[in-house]
């Protein structure tokens, strides 16, 4: 089961999208004999984990740079509330490099969303957007210059996110007026990734969203690479297997899921 693409989303209202961009809801899965597959993402997530007649855990997944595989040993569903680009600071006190690849409960953390904790945990999954749109944005405090280099980081993201391989770093920083220093560091406190490695992820997410449709070489355009060969090692190194062998359902063996670690 790949989970990101069985999740279903709803956007997040207009007064929560400068730090929350949607909510995302996976089924509990039933069938505990396939592994799931957790693709790369850039993005910080809050997530609401349930369990059968158990109780809810609010946990924040980081920025995932490479794919993971996992067997679970008993059902499991999720709520997911992604992050906007540069909201991790504000929204939860740390930079977002500094979750990269992590997973840590949400009420261990220092920022706003923490005071919150406990009560997502008891909400349903329809009243939790409503409930955040009361809540957040009284406990948000924010500077104009974070402000402003939250809408330039979003500025950034667009632009990475439709600039096919070749497009160059100091290119991206010239073409936003800042320097490559500082669109580095916007990228690894307010994404928790280089861009270089943003664009990676993306690119890769795009194969797995449009595979299928037309010959790899052609998908292989379009999703930003050179050519199909650089696809075809750019998928290997993030998700661990080719793009054939991962729609065959080749994976890489799974681990059963780990028990969190505080801190």
């Amino acid at each position: 089961m790949n989970t990101d693409l069985a999740e279903t989303v709803v956007p997040a209202p207009e007064s929560l999208r400068p730090w929350l961009t949607e909510l995302g809801r996976i089924p509990a899965v039933r069938e505990l004999s396939e592994p799931f597959a957790h693709l790369p993402q850039a993005t910080t997530m809050i997530v609401l984990r349930t369990e059968d007649h158990g109780p809810r855990d609010a946990l924040v997944l980081g920025p995932r740079t490479k794919a993971s595989y996992a067997k679970a040993d008993k059902p499991l569903g999720c709520l997911r509330l992604r992050l906007a680009a540069g909201a991790t600071p504000a929204l939860l006190g740390v930079r977002a490099a500094d979750l990269t690849d992590r997973v840590v409960r949400l009420a261990d953390l220092p920022g706003p969303a923490a005071e919150l904790a406990a009560e997502l945990t008891q909400l349903h999954p329809d009243e939790l957007l409503h409930y955040l749109e009361q809540r957040l944005p009284h406990r948000v405090r924010e500077s104009p210059t974070q402000r402003s280099h939250r809408g330039l980081l979003h500025r950034a993201v667009g632009t990475v996110s439709t600039q096919p391989a070749d497009r160059t770093v100091p290119v991206l920083a010239h073409s936003l007026a800042v320097s490559e220093r500082q669109l580095r560091n916007m990228f690894i406190a307010g994404i928790g990734v280089s861009p270089k490695h943003y664009a990676r992820i993306e690119r890769v997410r795009r194969v797995l969203t449009q595979a299928g449709h037309s010959p790899w070489s052609q998908l292989a355009v379009r999703a930003g690479y050179y050519d199909h060969s650089h696809m075809t090692a750019e998928f290997r190194t993030l998700m661990g297997v080719t793009p054939s062998s991962f729609l065959s359902g080749t994976r890489p063996p799974a681990d059963p899921c780990r028990p969190l670690i505080r801190g």
